[in-house]
C-alpha cells in the first residue's frame, strides 16, 4: 500500500505539473502580450510567486477538495488514481490543442465520476458540488464586472494625462499586479493538489484520525505547480495573450489586478474557482470597455465551450479508469 501511496502522491504533482503548465498563460499572458516581460522572465516571474504564495495564505480550498467533494469515507487509493487519470488526460489534450481550460474543475470532474461508479451520487457532497457549480458560472461574471470596472475607474482617473506616461507608469504597475495574480493562482491552484494529497493520508490511515494538510505536501504541491508554470503552455498563452483581445498595459494592469482579487477572496473562502474562467472574464470586461467588437467573441466561444465540457469530460474518463481498475481488484 505505501508503494501505491506513492506512486499516486507522484501522479497528483504530475496533475499539478500540468495544472501549472496549462495555467502559465493565466498567470503571464497579459504581461507577454503587453511586451512588460519577455516570456522567459515573465514565466519565471509568475513562477516565483506561484512558490511564495505556499506562505500565508491557509488552506481552506484544500479542505474543500478533500472532505467537500466526494464523502471521504468512501474514497479510496484506486478512486484517487482513476480521479488523477481522468484529469491529466483532459489537461494534457486542451494543453496540446491551446485550449485553456479549468484545471481544477477537470480534477472535481475526474473525482466525481470515479465516486459514482464506485458508489453511486449518493457518494457526492452535494452542497460543495453546487458551491462550485455557482461559481463556474460567477467567477468569469464577476472577473469581468471588475475588469471592466477597474479600467474605467483607471481611465477616467487618467484621463488628462499624456499616453506614454500612462503607458509607463502601468508597465510597473503591471509587473506589480501579474505578482498579485500569480500569487492567488498559487494560493488558489496548488491547494486542489495539496487537497487530493491530504485524502490519500487520510484514506491511508497516515494522519490519524483527523483530517489535515502536513505542511511537507503545501511545499512540494506549490513547487510542482511553479515547475509547471516554467514549462510553460506556449499555444494556450497565445490564445489567452493575443488571440482573445488585444491589451495595453493599462488594460493588462486592470485584468491582472481583477484577476487577483476574485482568486485571493475565494481561495479565503474555500471556495475552488478556475484560474482560467477568472482571467478570461476579465480580460473580456477590460476589451469590452474600448468597444464590444474589441473582444474577439468567437475565441471567447470556443473557451466556454471547453469550459462547459470539463468536467463531464474528465468525470467520464475517470469513470472509464475506474471500471478497467476495478476489473483487476
Amino acid at each position: 500500500m505505501l508503494e501505491l501511496t506513492i506512486f499516486i502522491i507522484f501522479l497528483a504533482l504530475l496533475f499539478d505539473f500540468l495544472n501549472g503548465m496549462n495555467d502559465a498563460a493565466n498567470s503571464i499572458a497579459t504581461v507577454v502580450s503587453t511586451r512588460v516581460l519577455s516570456p522567459k522572465m515573465a514565466v519565471l516571474w509568475a513562477a516565483f510567486f506561484n512558490f511564495v504564495a505556499a506562505f500565508g495564505f491557509g488552506v481552506h480550498v484544500a479542505n474543500t477538495i478533500g472532505k467537500g467533494i466526494v464523502h471521504p469515507e468512501v474514497i479510496s487509493h484506486w478512486m484517487i488514481l482513476s480521479a488523477l487519470v481522468g484529469a491529466i488526460i483532459w489537461v494534457h489534450l486542451c494543453t496540446k490543442y491551446g485550449l485553456p481550460i479549468s484545471v481544477s474543475h477537470s480534477l472535481i470532474g475526474g473525482l466525481a465520476g470515479a465516486a459514482i461508479v464506485k458508489v453511486g451520487f449518493e457518494a457526492l457532497v452535494t452542497s460543495g458540488l453546487m458551491k462550485v457549480a455557482i461559481f463556474i458560472m460567477l467567477s468569469p461574471i464577476i472577473g469581468l464586472i471588475l475588469g471592466a470596472s477597474i479600467m474605467i475607474i483607471v481611465n477616467w482617473s487618467f484621463r488628462n494625462t499624456n499616453s506614454k506616461r500612462v503607458d509607463k507608469l502601468f508597465r510597473i504597475g503591471q509587473l506589480l499586479s501579474s505578482a498579485a495574480f500569480s500569487l492567488g493562482h498559487g494560493t488558489n491552484d496548488a491547494q486542489k493538489t495539496m487537497g487530493i494529497i491530504a485524502i490519500l493520508l487520510y484514506t491511508g490511515g497516515y494522519l490519524g484520525s483527523e483530517f489535515y494538510v502536513p505542511f511537507w505536501v503545501v511545499l512540494i504541491a506549490h513547487t510542482a505547480i511553479g515547475l509547471g508554470t516554467l514549462a510553460g503552455g506556449w499555444k494556450v498563452i497565445r490564445t489567452m495573450g493575443i488571440k482573445l483581445t488585444h491589451l495595453k498595459p493599462v488594460g493588462g494592469f486592470a485584468a491582472e489586478t481583477a484577476g487577483a482579487a476574485v482568486l485571493m477572496g475565494t481561495a479565503l473562502a474555500g471556495i475552488p474557482v478556475s484560474t482560467t474562467h477568472t482571467i478570461a472574464g476579465a480580460i473580456m470586461g477590460v476589451g469590452s470597455t474600448r468597444r464590444l467588437s474589441a473582444v474577439r467573441w468567437g475565441i471567447a466561444g470556443k473557451i466556454v465551450w471547453a469550459w462547459v465540457l470539463t468536467i463531464p469530460a474528465s468525470a467520464l474518463i475517470g469513470a472509464i479508469t475506474y471500471e478497467i481498475v476495478s476489473l483487476f481488484l
